[in-house]
């Protein structure tokens, strides 16, 4: 079995999905350090008429540098969701596939979210089903597992008694490639090419989120990103 791992991102891009679609299981790594700054944790790119459309869900980190994906919590002081909805609608209305998808997306967006990660997790979980994926995936949490590095990802492989662990190449330097030989995991890597397709609103922009890939191409996306 091929093993991947990944935060638990906001609207991941399509290159999350092609991690999934050449491994068995993905474990989303909810148990580890809330990156600092900027990120993809709680913000993500569609498109509009003026180019990229950012969306953010606002979260609290006023004295909570330190705290793990799983403790981040949703801050409802601004109608945060209501901007997204007309966004994602007032862009998206003319896509091929929004009326298939978007009283779905609405239907999440409706429920009041306590954690950033239980969001995000619905949210992969929506377009996990949307593109038609033949695979598991897991959250770190509820194997029980934490640790940090390549420590970490080698006690879920041990865990799920996997003997290959695949990742993108760009994460070879944070790598112990010693460790999983000493481990006996194989230690696979895959380069993602950002496929072109169908998008509204001129030019073509590269690594939006899958939301938009799935709204102009529907049941052909999962081909679209494993480039077949």
């Amino acid at each position: 079995m091929i093993l991947a791992t990944h935060q638990p991102l906001f609207l991941p891009w399509p290159g999350f999905f092609y991690k999934a679609l050449h491994a068995d299981c993905l474990v989303l790594l909810d148990e580890v350090q809330f990156p600092r700054g900027r990120g993809w944790m709680s913000r993500n790119r569609l498109k509009s008429e003026q180019g990229e459309l950012w969306l953010t869900v606002p979260v609290y980190r006023k004295g909570r540098n330190l705290q793990l994906i799983s403790d981040v919590e949703i801050a409802y002081e601004t109608d945060w969701r209501r901007r997204h909805e007309k966004g994602i609608e007032q862009n998206y209305i003319h896509a091929p596939y929004f009326e298939e998808l978007f009283p779905e997306i609405l239907s999440i967006y409706k429920k009041s979210h306590r954690k950033l990660v239980s969001l995000n997790v619905e949210l992969i979980r929506f377009l996990w089903d949307a593109l038609s994926l033949n695979k598991k995936f897991l959250l770190q949490s509820d194997l029980g597992i934490t640790g940090r590095g390549t420590d970490l990802l080698i006690e879920i492989c041990k865990k799920l008694h996997v003997r290959e662990y695949l990742a993108f190449r760009a994460a070879e330097k944070y790598l112990d490639q010693e460790l999983f030989t000493q481990s006996g995991i194989k230690l696979k890597y895959t380069d993602f090419n950002p496929p072109v397709y169908p998008q509204l609103w001129g030019d073509f922009i590269y690594n939006l989120s899958a939301l938009d890939l799935l709204l102009n191409c529907g049941l052909k996306s999962s081909r679209i990103i494993s480039g077949s």
